[in-house]
Parts: C-alpha cells; structure tokens; sequence
C-alpha cells in the first residue's frame, strides 16, 4: 500500500509531489494523459501574478502572495525560466481609475509589496506603446512572468529523482474505500493508499464522484491566445492588463520568457471539457481588446493561436479540504487564476493538510533539490565549444528558429519523466516554438524521438494519443500515388 496518491500531474499536482518528496513516504502520482503537464498547465497566460486582486481573507488571497514569494526560490533551485518583470493593471476612465484604488488596497491588505498607484503619464513613461487614452495604471513590481509547463515538469522531475512514483496514461476509473485507506482503480492496475490528494483540474468533480458526491462542480472557461513572433516581444516590458470585471482578469499584453508576445485571454464558458478550440468571434474580440490597450499591436506577427480551460467551480474559492465524509481523502480543486502562481503554496498546505490528518512525516535524510537544464543557445562561446567537445551532438542543431541542438532533443527523452511526443520535447527545450513552428524541425525531432525510444517512426505522436503524424504508406503505381 501507498501512503499517498495523487491523482493529477498538473502544475498543483506536481507541486504537492514536490512537497512530499522530502518526506519518508511512500507516493505515487496518477497522470489521466501521457505527459505531465499537458491539461490547464500547458495552456494559460504563463503569469505569476501579485495578489491584488483576490479578495482579502480567501485562501486564493493568501496563497496567492505566498506562492509568488515560493516561485522565485523554487525557480532558482530547479533552473526555471522566471522573470519578475511587474505589471501594469490600466484604467481608460474617472470610474476605472476608482476600480485601481480598490485593488491598491486590497493588494495592501493581502500583503502585496510595493504597490504604486500611477498616472496616464506616468504609466506611459514605463511602457511607450500603450494607448494615448491611459488615464492611470496600478504597477505591481512583484509580479512576473514564467514558462509554466517547465516549472511542473521541473517539480515532478525533482520529485521523481527524490524517490516519487509517476504513472503516466492512467485515468483513475474507479475509488474505493478499503482498510486503512482507499483503493484507486486505473485501466494499469489497482492501487491502494493510505491518502488521496484530487488535483484533477477541471475533472476534479468528476474524481471526486467516483468515491462520493464531491458537493461542487467544475464548469471551465475556455480563454483564447494569440502567440506572437519575436519581432512583437519588444512592445512592452511588462505584464499588461486591463482593469478586471466579472469575466476575470480580462485580455493582457504581456513578454513571455521566451522573447515572443503573448495576447489573451478572452472567458468563454463551455460544457465540454475537452473542448480547446480557437473560434473566430473568440480571437477577434480578444484582438480588438488588447489594440486598446497597446494601438500598435501587429497581429500579422502572430505565430500561433491555443485555448486552455480554466477549472472554474461552483465556490468562489479555492477548494482545500479533507472530505468529512471519507477522512483521507484531500480535494485540491476549482483551482483557477492565479492558480498557477499559488501552486507552490498549495503543495506545501497539502503537506500540512496530511499531519493533520494524522499522517507520521519524517524527513529523508538527503532531499535533491537541485536541477541543471542546458539551454545551449544561451551559452557563450567557450561553453559552447565546451559542450561540444564532450558530445558532438550539441554541435547539430535541429531547430534553427531556436537554435535547439540535438544533445538537448536527446537529453531531454532521457530525462526523469521522459516524453513521447512532439510537443512533449517543444515543452522541454523549445524545439517547435518559433516562428515556424517546427515546419522544419518537425521531421527531424520525429526521426530522433523514434531512435532514441526503439520505436517505429509511425508510433511517434504529435502530442496526446491518437496525435499520429504518420497513418500510412504511398506507393507509386500505374494508377498514381495511392495510401495504403
């Protein structure tokens, strides 16, 4: 028996493995698709926000500020992209110029540091390109930007070299209570395990049922992005939203660690959890949006559209708490904005949550808390050399629009949780992520995967299953080409 299972491996999952994996215990994490990761995680504004906007005495409030204090010193350690570039939150009129004041205090009585309320003019001193009809702006300098799938993955990759199982493919179909804990049935296996932690994201409430009523649901908002070439990343230097309204944070402008422009979210709600797609009323409204915002957004540079969904719950808070009917059983659900900035401090409440329920913690006597990840573009000369004296494979590069070399692509499918997809080696290094989008890439990174893995070429996915690049062969006859 496990003492504890995680059923979820997004950036909340991750997180609570990470916490645990200090500890002598014994754990074991669930993962429905075939990368960790690849749910909400994958999919959002990459932004690790402030903390003026929950409301202050609610456990988003709190943990809020405390995971974006987490986030620098996790990011550190683990060798993750982050940058505390600030935000600005603008006002276009005397009415929204009132809306900064509340959040000024709100963020004041959260503990957000620093906080500025500014003129029109003084916001366009930081940040040219935005909009002439600016009245004011409320600047957080401790907000920032970060590449969120790598920070899960680096989490559950230091987990997992710390003596944490992760089972990939593995939808939990069934929950049971046994003697001294509960049995988590999956289409792999049964499972059995003192403690359960539901990180689900938007299928929380449909885990939760497997044992019993879960008392909320889970009905997700659909937001849509543009994601825009290099040659944008210069039009601000900062995060900038708009003043928030009933649909959330509304549309932001913001850099991205990787030095492109990110533009979005619109707040679509949808019954359909699976459904990610990018709707022309959707991308327009959120273009139109942003052009508010900054007038000389060029949206021909756009490189790539993507949807996430947001788990949005019938509770206006985060939903942490010991089910009282089936003790030992922990939900961690309904977890929306700023669910991604608040997930270091969520994997530590989870710890706590564990002692008490009466779980013994005893600390491992060595925690591996270290993480190097070689971004060979980033390197200098004599690095460089360096590298490619010791393997020759960092001398070929791959992917030419980010310059990712082969030894990357081959020590990323040799890592501790090992992708099988395209897009699980573009969410590892960046091959595919520039401006073509792995047009040319793509047929090489596919041949490399195949080599390294031992399998055909045809078994190589684009990202989830059923995502095969490959479905046939073309023969040359009489006739013409012809699939069989």
């Amino acid at each position: 028996m496990y003492d504890v299972i995680i059923i979820g491996c997004g950036v909340v999952g991750a997180a609570t493995a990470y916490h645990l994996a200090p500890y002598q215990l014994n754990t074991l994490v669930l993962e429905a698709q075939n990368d960790v990761a690849n749910g909400t995680t994958k999919a959002n504004s990459a932004i690790i926000h402030a903390g003026y906007d929950p409301e202050p005495g609610t456990l988003m409030a709190r943990l809020n500020v405390q995971g974006n204090r987490m986030t620098g010193d996790i990011c550190q350690a683990l060798d993750v992209p982050f940058q505390r570039v600030g935000s600005l939150v603008l006002a276009f009129s005397e009415a929204e110029c009132r809306t900064l004041e509340k959040l000024f205090m709100r963020g004041q009585t959260n503990g957000v540091p620093g906080l500025r309320l500014l003129s029109g003019e003084e916001a366009r001193a930081m940040e040219p390109n935005l909009s002439n009809e600016v009245a004011g702006a409320l600047h957080a300098p401790s907000a920032g930007i970060i590449n969120p799938w790598e920070f899960a993955l680096a989490m559950a990759e230091t987990a997992v070299r710390n003596g944490v199982q992760i089972c990939l493919q593995s939808p939990v179909t069934a929950i049971c209570k046994v003697p001294g804990g509960f049995r988590v049935t999956t289409p792999k296996g049964e499972y059995e395990a003192a403690y359960v932690f539901n990180a689900a994201g938007v299928h929380a409430d449909e885990v939760h049922a497997l044992l019993e009523e879960p008392g909320y649901a889970i009905r997700p908002s659909r937001g849509e992005y543009y994601l825009m070439d290099k040659s944008q990343g210069a039009q601000v230097s900062r995060i900038v939203f708009q003043c928030p309204n009933e649909n959330g944070k509304g549309v932001l402008v913001a850099p991205t660690v990787h030095g492109n422009l990110i533009v979005g979210p619109n707040a679509e709600p949808v019954q359909d959890k699976r459904d990610l797609a990018n709707t022309a009323e959707g991308m327009a409204y959120v273009k139109k949006t942003a052009l508010r915002s900054v007038p000389g957004l060029n949206f021909r540079e756009n490189i790539r559209n993507f949807s996430g969904l947001r788990a949005i719950s019938t509770r206006e808070d985060f939903i942490l708490e010991e089910s009282v009917t089936s003790p030992g059983f922990f939900d961690l659900a309904g977890i929306k904005s700023p669910g991604l900035t608040s997930a270091p401090a969520i994997g530590a409440m989870a710890v706590d949550m564990l002692c008490a329920a009466g779980a013994r913690l005893e600390k491992k006597p060595v925690f591996h808390n270290i993480r190097r990840h070689v971004r060979f573009s980033q390197l200098n000369a004599e690095e460089k050399n360096e590298l490619i004296r010791q393997d020759a494979r960092y001398g070929r590069v791959i992917c030419r629009c980010e310059t990712i070399t082969e030894g990357e692509i081959v020590a990323a499918l040799h890592s501790p949780i090992p992708p099988c997809s395209l897009n699980g080696i573009k969410r590892r290094c960046n091959a595919g992520m520039g401006r073509c989008q792995g047009g040319f890439c793509g047929p090489r990174v596919q041949a490399i995967i195949a080599r390294e893995l031992g399998i055909p070429q045809q078994a190589v996915l684009m990202d989830q299953e059923g995502t095969y690049l490959i479905t046939g062969e073309t023969k040359q006859g009489r006739g013409g080409a012809q699939n069989v």
